[in-house]
């Protein structure tokens, strides 16, 4: 892809950059903290990576961050992993995420919407009175700082309650989505040990009804700690033998309490994918992920309390945590429950105009879509209210940038961002004073020292390298479940590149100081030295108005050679004929490079993803390759396994 320098697609006028919390926190810490005045984003991202400590201070400072007890100073070790941020320092995420009830009591904290599109509000004051009588409960069954609490919950508000109920107590949340089956569920939970199950009895999608009372029956029978299961009736059924009923454990006016906890005490256990072995049980502070998502959230995204935060996402992902954390802002949460394209492919625009969502976040496979469905958001819905629209989950082609340039506004600001499940947080994304450049993020985030590196660490520019982050993140996983040496998260980011965070995708720093992501490094296809990300396969190809989705897989052969075949779903109606085929090739030969036209093009039924939607490609890549399916993937973490058989299938006859 190159990274010469063409007009943005987008520039932030004048009045947007004077207002934007992010040119207010610079000219604050220029005053107060020896930021750089002058120079805009970069002088402030190069000064927040230079000057770790004063600016994670001042972060705390501006955002009003309150301790309880003192910190000693903000970074006691900076060493990677284990860094050890703001020593001495107690506080509580909740007290900071419902702070907003004090002067805004009526107004709306959280609009719920189902599949009926009609947004219901809970207020600041009726979620603080939840949370408080909720995390009285808790203490009441015994919970402490420290325990495990769980939920299997589609994005509702009772999820959001008891999140922030539980981190109230200190104690540590976790939460898989109701569509996750009972060996996935197990897969994570069994590992953290949970003393409370938090469950529906289950979920509405795509316009019909789905019980989960066996599998909520399952998990009772396999998680020997549980002290509690609580039942939230959402499809109306009664509490199952010995269950708690929420409104029981909420109905009390009661102020909630929040536990004093260190910086480094555990708010929740997040979960890779899992594709190819039990789940990392990735745990996060509560100060770290408070912190670094008030940056994220209050700067990056420039949310405040006028605005309405809308993500799509289900609470097995991260976004989920993230969406939640829009509340440390003051800002009011959209949580939507139900299918992305039900009842048809324009459903989230419906949702954004009628919660008149400023910021609405989706996945790069939604706007894409849309663009091949013929949606007009434009036309068929009033978007004023909608200032951004993010993206994450899998790089944005350009096509998806022109189209939400062409379909929803021209002066839309449109943030491709990436990060991970790891930190929780963004590496490179949003900045709402810079341009946009299509195809591309528009900078590494403040206090992210993101640099691309070659195999033998040295620093790339408009070149292709690794994704490494050489200082270290507050919300960087302080550890993982059960991995008493450290020795699996070691191995994760670090085994790499010494004492450097190594993340697992190809990315370009471009000269003008924006981020091109190219796709997992770990699947990359390496034809004669010539490295491509798999995702730049994706943007070509699917360009094709007969490709519905591809999977492009690079196979290291036994006799030395490469095999490199390309998987496609076609759209309903299309042939893999001579012609189709010719235009494939055609298409990666002109567009990106010949050596990477793939050997084959295999027309197959469906792509397999894992369950937070992302494409499974190492694990296709290691069945090609013959190794058996129970070894090659963890069945519980594939939304289709039947999907899989055919790749073994295949590597059986080529074999």
């Amino acid at each position: 892809m190159s990274t010469a320098n063409p007009q943005p697609l987008w520039r932030p006028d004048p009045q947007r950059i004077a207002q934007a919390q992010i040119t207010k926190f610079q000219a604050w810490a220029a005053e107060h903290h020896g930021a750089p005045a002058l120079g805009g984003y970069p002088a402030l991202h190069r000064w927040s990576v230079d000057e770790l400590e004063a600016f994670w201070k001042a972060v705390t400072e501006w955002f009003d961050v309150r301790f309880t007890s003192p910190y000693a100073r903000v970074l006691g070790d900076r060493s990677m992993p284990g860094a050890e941020w703001f020593p001495g320092a107690t506080l509580n995420y909740a007290e900071h995420a419902l702070r907003a009830a004090a002067t805004r009591a009526d107004e709306p904290a959280l609009l719920h919407v189902d599949e009926a599109h009609e947004p219901r509000p809970v207020t600041w004051s009726e979620l603080r009175r939840q949370v408080g009588s909720l995390a009285a409960e808790l203490r009441a069954l015994g919970v402490r700082p420290g325990d495990r609490v769980s939920g299997y919950l589609p994005n509702i508000p009772e999820a959001v309650v008891a999140l922030l109920a539980t981190a109230a107590v200190g104690a540590v949340w976790t939460s898989c989505a109701p569509d996750f089956g009972a060996r996935s569920v197990l897969d994570r939970f069994q590992q953290v040990e949970p003393v409370v199950l938090f469950t529906v009895d289950g979920y509405r999608y795509g316009g019909k009804e789905h019980d989960r009372s066996d599998v909520v029956a399952e998990l009772r029978r396999e998680l020997p700690t549980l002290r509690a299961v609580v039942h939230i009736p959402l499809l109306g059924t009664e509490a199952p033998e010995g269950a708690l009923e929420w409104s029981g454990l909420t109905s009390a006016d009661v102020a909630p309490v929040f536990e004093p906890v260190p910086f480094d005490h555990p708010l929740w256990v997040l979960y890779s994918s899992g594709t190819t072995g039990l789940p990392k049980a990735i745990v996060q502070s509560q100060g770290g992920i408070l912190v670094e998502h008030l940056k994220q959230l209050g700067l990056h995204c420039d949310l405040g309390p006028g605005d309405r935060f809308f993500w799509y996402t289900s609470t097995g992902w991260m976004m989920w945590n993230f969406l939640v954390s829009g509340l440390l802002t003051g800002t009011t949460i959209i949580l939507y429950d139900g299918s992305p394209g039900y009842p048809d492919t324009g459903a989230q625009w419906r949702i954004a105009e009628r919660t008149g969502a400023t910021l609405f976040g989706t996945s790069a496979a939604y706007v894409m879509a849309c663009r091949k469905a013929g949606v007009r958001p434009s036309r068929d819905f009033d978007l004023s209210t909608v200032q951004c629209v993010a993206t994450t989950g899998s790089p944005l082609p350009p096509d998806g940038f022109r189209w939400l340039h062409d379909e929803v506004r021209e002066d839309l600001w449109i943030a491709s961002v990436s990060g991970g499940t790891d930190v929780c947080s963004c590496f490179a994304g949003a900045v709402p004073t810079l341009p946009v450049h299509i195809g591309e993020l528009q900078a590494p985030c403040l206090g992210t020292d993101l640099q691309s590196w070659d195999p033998n660490g040295t620093p790339l520019i408009d070149e292709v390298g690794e994704l490494v982050v050489t200082n270290p993140m507050p919300s960087m996983p302080i550890h993982f479940w059960n991995d008493p040496d450290g020795s699996r998260y070691h191995d994760s980011y670090f085994a790499m590149y010494p004492a450097v965070w190594r993340h697992g995708d190809w990315i370009t720093l471009t000269s003008r100081g924006s981020v091109i992501i190219h796709g997992r490094s770990d699947s990359t296809l390496n034809r004669q030295g010539v490295r491509m990300g798999s995702a730049d396969i994706y943007e070509a190809v699917e360009r094709l108005p007969e490709i519905k989705e591809s999977l492009v897989i690079g196979v290291e052969q036994p006799d030395g050679g490469y095999w490199m075949p390309l998987f496609v779903q076609l759209t309903p109606g299309a042939a893999l004929d001579d012609a189709l085929l010719g235009r494939i090739k055609g298409t990666i030969r002109e567009q990106l490079s010949p050596r990477h036209v793939p050997d084959e093009v295999i027309e197959v039924p469906g792509i397999p993803h894992t369950l937070t939607g992302k494409r499974i490609e190492v694990p296709v890549k290691r069945l090609l390759q013959g190794t058996p399916l129970n070894k090659a993937v963890n069945p519980g973490a594939v939304d289709d396994l039947d999907l899989l058989r055919f790749y073994e299938e295949l590597a059986r006859k080529r074999a």
